[in-house]
């Protein structure tokens, strides 16, 4: 007997644990989301795609996402981003943006890197000028030029242009005087069209020089132009505007004034004793 009431009392047991399991997983399954959001097809990178390249087939994959949790502009077809040009380096698994890619047949390649208004100017540098190498693509460099102006005999540096975007990198290559190929370094600069006329003649008429600057530095300082004078020590300085001498201004005590002489004239009347009338003794000026 005793032992059927023991049995009985486990299944009771057994059986309000299964109950209330049930309960906390329902209740657990109560607190997730409600609705069941169907996800959207998104076009994102398969791997890492560089600047310039074209977009294939082999670039970008389909994924299924919450629709809620997408940017705005987002592909989601495959066409709508197959043989556009890439102007923004996009990381495997990122979203293929609108902002990161060429206009529609604006190709790819350097012409697509180029917005509107805005020019393309290649130079030749050596791994001095491009700063040891360390000048490439989406950095910002400073333009310097040395040479004689106006014919002088004096060398002078000065700052031609300020803050300038570097678009890309590379070799071209050309012939020397014995006809033999070799590569020479050429970095390619983003300019309006002013700008690339100065960087044009700069070229031409010196040695130029890149100077590498922080991209957050956006400011551009007025430089003054440097000459050989202003290296050696003992060199002659630019002349310096003449200031007049300054003495210090002695005050001057008043004098007193001085006081009129006076004339004495002594009248006699008869027999009396003589008067003495004093008058005042004027100055030639008064005189006259």
């Amino acid at each position: 007997m005793n032992r059927s009431r023991l049995l009985m009392i486990g299944v009771l047991a057994l059986a309000l644990g299964a109950f209330v399991s049930l309960l906390v997983y329902k209740n657990l399954q109560g607190r997730g989301p409600s609705n069941n959001e169907p996800g959207a097809d998104v076009i994102v990178a398969a791997d890492d795609i560089q600047v310039g390249a074209r977009i294939e087939e082999h670039d970008v994959r389909t994924a299924k996402l919450p629709a809620s949790g997408l940017p705005g502009g987002v592909y989601g077809k495959r066409s709508q981003v197959l043989g556009r040009g890439v102007i923004i380096p996009i990381a495997k698994g990122e979203f293929i943006l609108p902002s990161k890619l060429a206009p529609e047949n604006a190709g790819s390649g350097l012409p697509s890197l180029i917005p509107p208004g805005m020019r393309a100017v290649s130079v030749r540098v050596n791994e001095v000028v491009s700063v040891a190498g360390f000048v490439g693509p989406g950095t910002r460099v400073d333009i310097l030029l040395t040479g004689t102006p106006n014919g002088g005999s004096e060398p002078q540096t000065t700052t031609v242009l300020q803050n300038v975007a570097v678009i890309a990198s590379g070799h071209t290559l050309e012939r020397n005087a014995a006809g033999e190929a070799q590569n020479t370094p050429v970095i390619t600069l983003l300019a309006s069209p002013e700008d690339a006329e100065r960087l044009t003649l700069a070229s031409s008429e010196g040695k130029i020089q890149l100077s590498l600057r922080n991209p957050l530095d956006t400011h551009q300082d007025p430089v003054d132009a440097a000459n050989a004078k202003g290296l050696y020590k003992g060199g002659t300085p630019s002349a310096a505007p003449p200031r007049a001498p300054s003495h210090p201004v002695k005050q001057q005590k008043a004098q007193p004034a001085a006081l009129p002489s006076v004339l004495s004239v002594e009248v006699y009347q008869g027999d009396k004793k003589p008067d003495i009338v004093k008058f005042p003794e004027q100055s030639g000026e008064d005189a006259k």
